[in-house]
């Protein structure tokens, strides 16, 4: 097991009024899968992904990584990666120089990281931009650059902030490819994104979050319909169960 959670709570104060935004999260993540996080606006992906990430420390319930307890181990967190969908560029770098800002956060020599920033932009389809300043990128060039970045290391398990997000329809083919690739490289890809289309086309699990909780949590095999309205259905019954409550 790659990510194990148990019984994750955050509970935030604002105004000395304590406000719940994750209660009893539980999930599993085999090693060497693709994993789909979904959700509707406001039910608590982003901080769930904090609390793994430990930007975001919960109230309470453990974060287990690669077998370890994120509390008795940080190092650990070496081991991942994380493209988030709004990443900030130093925008007057050209992404060579960006990525070889990249290396100096990482383990890798300046050879190393030479060798690989070339192949790794020619498969996000940036080759051509090799001299231009990141300041002149479209959307869809920085998402495709971020997702360059976050695997130059070789994370054993890296997370995907909407990767699709801004994409064209080749675009986002070019980014499926390479998550599919990755697992082939014995990589972990836990991802979140709005177009589910994507999730059923390549992920192997997926898990779908509501109200700050976890609803449902299978494998994408046994989703027999169109994954979309399977996503509505669970989430109206767990919001009709609420209203019952």
């Amino acid at each position: 097991m790659v990510l194990k959670i148990n019984n994750l709570k955050k509970t935030f104060k604002l105004n000395l009024k304590k406000t719940e935004v994750l209660k009893w999260v539980n999930l599993e993540i085999k090693k060497w899968e693709i994993f789909g996080f979904l959700w509707p606006n406001g039910a608590g992906k982003t901080t769930t992904m904090k609390c793994i990430l430990d930007f975001v420390h919960p109230t309470s319930g453990e974060i287990i990584l690669f077998g370890e307890k994120l509390t008795k181990n940080r190092s650990i967190l070496s081991k991942i990666w994380f493209a988030p969908e709004q990443a900030y560029y130093y925008e007057h770098l050209t992404w060579k120089e960006f990525l070889e800002f990249m290396w100096k956060l990482s383990w890798m020599t300046q050879e190393e990281v030479k060798e690989k920033s070339s192949g790794l932009l020619e498969k996000v389809g940036l080759g051509f931009a090799e001299n231009r300043l990141i300041k002149t990128y479209s959307k869809g060039m920085k998402q495709r650059l971020g997702i360059a970045a976050s695997i130059i290391h070789s994370p054993e398990l890296v997370f995907f902030d909407e990767p699709m997000s801004g994409l064209d329809p080749l675009g986002r083919n070019l980014v499926k490819n390479i998550i599919k690739e990755l697992k082939g490289q014995w990589t972990t890809v836990f991802f979140n994104t709005h177009i589910l289309s994507d999730v059923q086309e390549i992920a192997d699990n997926f898990a779908i979050i509501n109200l700050w909780e976890i609803i449902y949590e299978w494998e994408i095999k046994d989703v027999s319909g169109n994954l979309e309205d399977f996503f509505v259905e669970k989430v109206r019954e767990a919001t009709e169960q609420l209203e019952i409550k």
